[in-house]
């Protein structure tokens, strides 16, 4: 039987996301600038190329450790348009906000996008406000698009090649765990954090090194397994990552153990993955690891060969290979 109702799961990043875009919203939006789905689309005119991305934002509590609403989406949009290899240049924002709503909330939000903005030599130039009667919307929601100038191509999910590596910048996993323990009131004894933060400091030196760069992402919606699932998918290749070499802090493990989630599934909001060759692997760990928010910067896999059903693979602790699973099901309802 076919989808009759969306679920919260067609929202999740994961199988049902990409099932929803596939089956239904490409058969009438297709055309050759949106269908490599990549972060942002690619735009190009006899001047330059520029870089174009779009994002809702519905996350629930507004307020978290280590960020709101609207920090996270300029965040959230600044790095769709980095990891297309783009310097973010102009956002626009649209507010739906609840009947009721408080000033002070509102200016704390407002006040966090303006120092995200200028943190990034970025300019918010137009936008919109609706304001609907009270039960219509939960709080605030918030959209935002964003155009950047390409200054790196060639960065695509099609792009991974048999032998590259695989670098993941930092810590995966603290913005899921994060806004889950906020919502649920868990109490753990080390505090969560979300990641929540732009990429483009992190990014731009290793853009400027003229290392060789074959596809980037960055592991919102579905967490590090969702990425790399559309990545071996994009490019028809298996992949191979090593769980003793993916980063994850101590408090987000021990989160998912208690609670039975893997941090492979866990959204991020401040990191990045890269797919590049093994010969600047070394190289561009270094530059990583010289930013503060990437000192944890892994080489966590590798692309295995083409494959006409390709799969990832997670070689365990204890040295066995399994399936790493996509994220199936919603496991957490608006994290972003």
């Amino acid at each position: 039987m076919g989808v009759e109702k969306l679920l919260l799961a067609h929202g999740g990043g994961g199988e049902e996301t990409l099932s929803l875009i596939k089956d239904f919203i490409l058969k009438y939006f297709t055309n050759p600038i949106l269908e490599p789905l990549e972060d942002a689309a690619l735009l190009t005119n006899q001047i330059s190329r520029l870089a174009f991305t779009i994002d809702g934002f519905t996350v629930k509590p507004i307020f978290f450790k280590g960020g709101n609403i609207g920090k996270l989406a300029v965040t959230g949009t600044v790095n769709d348009l980095v990891v297309m290899g783009a310097k973010p240049l102009y956002l626009t924002v649209g507010f739906i906000i609840e009947e009721g709503f408080k000033i002070k909330d509102l200016e704390k939000i407002l006040q966090s996008m303006q120092e995200e903005a200028i943190k990034n030599e970025i300019y918010i130039v137009a936008g919109d406000t609706k304001i609907v009667p009270k039960s219509e919307v939960d709080g605030i929601f918030i959209t935002t698009s964003g155009i950047g100038e390409v200054i790196y191509s060639g960065i695509s999910c099609k792009n991974l090649k048999p032998g590259d590596v695989i670098l993941v910048s930092g810590p995966i996993g603290d913005h899921g765990a994060c806004i889950l323990a906020e919502r649920e009131g868990i109490k753990v004894d080390i505090e969560l954090e979300s990641d929540c933060e732009t990429l483009w400091p992190v990014l731009k030196p290793l853009f400027e090194s003229g290392i060789e760069i074959h596809a980037m992402r960055d592991p919102t919606r579905g967490g590090l397994a969702a990425n790399l699932h559309e990545w071996a998918y994009s490019s028809q290749v298996n992949l191979v990552v090593e769980e003793e070499k993916i980063p994850v802090r101590p408090q987000v493990k021990a989160f998912c153990e208690a609670l039975g989630f893997e941090p492979y599934h866990l959204a991020c909001e401040g990191r990045v993955v890269i797919a590049l060759p093994e010969k600047d692997a070394e190289k561009a760990l270094e530059i990583l690891r010289s930013h503060p928010s990437a000192a944890e910067a892994n080489i966590i896999g590798q692309v295995l060969d083409h494959s006409s059903s390709p799969q990832v693979y997670l070689k365990t602790l204890y040295g066995t290979h399994r399936v790493l699973e996509n994220t199936s099901g919603e496991l957490f309802p608006r994290i972003c």
